[in-house]
């Protein structure tokens, strides 16, 4: 045979050269890959040959039914050019082949620990398997004691509050004082945790500096946050702590509503059923109240004032936490120092420094202790909040509340030694399981509306409540 034509064809783009055509071109350097939307190499790639060890072309070994002037699967082709690129070195046989490059490789290890790890990079390691996974007893022990803490701060702040506010010992007149000193307490204590952020267990703290024009910016939320905290503490003055849970039992409603004002959010029908079990809870309660007695309408108003304000709150605060860069630790201590300058003239109206003069235990020692643990508390209550919140879900910091919110009326009951009647018991409960309802609806809304994407934004807009 004439040794021209013992050289098999082989295809190179559109067109079939011989050996030494492909020869030249693979003396050529290796074409880089294309960015864009283009395809990820040239139409006509050449096609490079391994070398052997004495410099000579390696021959590789040609799959059965494949000859020299067979054309190729217009498949096999585009497979072979998407997948990676071969690096020039030789593989382990020495002969064809070549190794992969070891910074790019798609393992079939990596492959399968994508698949089954869930890894976003093949070649990283899959999230988690460098360490155990938490016992459940530990995680049970650990969400138990959160739990337990959040409950334990935020009935003895209340209890606490009552005392300070409407003690017949202590006989002290001046809710606003209490609550500017709480205030106080709050804004020195991320003051001077802050100022320690250079020691080791404060080191995650960021530091904190007064910035007036920050100050300015936060000012309207911090009108909102006055409103708030002093409307809880008037509430909790002029009503009992077995009814303060009612009293203040329509910011669920208050949030509904201002969603649908403000926000343009709709709910659900199921939700708006479990606001019409709170709101007829409320009135019930309202009712049984009178007829015992111990309605104090003062007390309501304030009440309602304060879930109108919580709710108030929650929306001032999406919308000046950017100013902020989304810290609440910042936007604690601005609130608070913001709120320490506000109500120094409130109280000159309302003339309650003229109270804390005539006030006989203002140099008592057990009194000032008592105002600061009352501090601490409030701003324990913050945090705690958002440790259960990280250890459980929102849902069940919810649930939790709503059981908190029982277990309190039934200690405050115990405690004061009350008599109520089973009217007065069946509004607490349906204010507790509207309250439980209306929570649980919402979490199953937004459960749905994660799993299913192809929902309407009208649709999605109503698990925003």
């Amino acid at each position: 045979m004439c040794p021209a034509l013992a050289v098999p064809l082989r295809p190179a783009g559109g067109g079939w050269t011989d050996g030494r055509t492909d020869a030249r071109l693979a003396a050529r350097p290796p074409p880089l890959p294309s960015v864009g939307p283009g395809p990820p190499f040239p139409a006509t790639p050449p096609r490079r040959e391994e070398r052997g060890r004495g410099g000579a072309p390696a021959m590789a070994a040609r799959p059965a039914g494949r000859g020299g002037g067979e054309r190729r699967p217009r498949g096999v082709n585009k497979a072979r050019r998407a997948g990676p690129r071969r690096s020039g070195k030789r593989g382990a046989g020495g002969g064809g082949g070549g190794g992969r490059s070891g910074g790019s490789q798609l393992t079939r290890t990596g492959i399968l620990r994508m698949a089954l790890g869930g890894a976003a990079d093949p070649l990283l390691p899959a999230e988690g398997a460098g360490g155990r996974r938490t016992p459940f007893v530990l995680r049970a022990l650990r969400i138990a004691l959160v739990v337990s803490l959040y409950w334990f701060v935020s009935i003895t702040m209340v209890f606490l509050n009552k005392y300070l506010l409407d003690s017949p010992s202590l006989r002290l007149d001046a809710p606003l004082f209490v609550t500017f000193f709480q205030c106080a307490v709050t804004a020195a204590l991320c003051l001077g945790l802050s100022l320690g952020a250079a020691c080791g267990p404060c080191a995650a703290l960021p530091a904190l500096r007064l910035d007036l024009k920050v100050s300015r910016s936060v000012l309207p939320l911090s009108v909102v946050f006055i409103g708030m905290v002093t409307s809880n503490n008037l509430c909790l003055k002029h009503v009992g702590v077995a009814f303060y849970n009612v009293g203040r039992s329509l910011t669920t409603v208050f949030n509904v509503l201002l969603s649908y004002l403000l926000l343009k959010q709709t709910t659900s029908l199921y939700a708006l059923l479990a606001c019409g079990i709170i709101i007829g809870g409320f009135w019930l309660g309202v009712d049984q109240e009178g007829a015992e007695g111990t309605l104090s309408w003062t007390g309501i108003i304030f009440g309602i004032l304060a879930s109108l304000c919580v709710s108030l709150n929650a929306i001032y605060t999406k919308k000046v936490l950017p100013v902020v860069d989304g810290s609440i630790w910042h936007l604690t201590f601005y609130n608070n120092m913001n709120a320490c300058v506000l109500f120094l003239p409130l109280m000159m109206i309302t003339g309650e420094f003229h109270t804390l003069y005539h006030f006989d235990k203002l140099g008592s020692p057990s009194f000032w202790g008592m105002m600061t643990l009352g501090g601490v508390f409030g701003f324990a209550i913050g945090y705690v909040t958002g440790l259960q919140i990280k250890f459980t879900s929102p849902l069940t910091h919810n649930v939790s509340g709503t059981a908190k919110a029982c277990a309190q009326t039934v200690l405050a009951v115990v405690y004061f030694e009350e008599t109520k009647s089973l009217l007065w018991w069946t509004s607490n409960l349906m204010v507790l399981g509207g309250s439980f309802a209306y929570t649980w609806v919402k979490g199953l809304e937004m459960r749905k509306a994660q799993e299913d994407p192809n929902l309407k934004s009208s649709e999605k807009n109503e698990t925003g409540v």
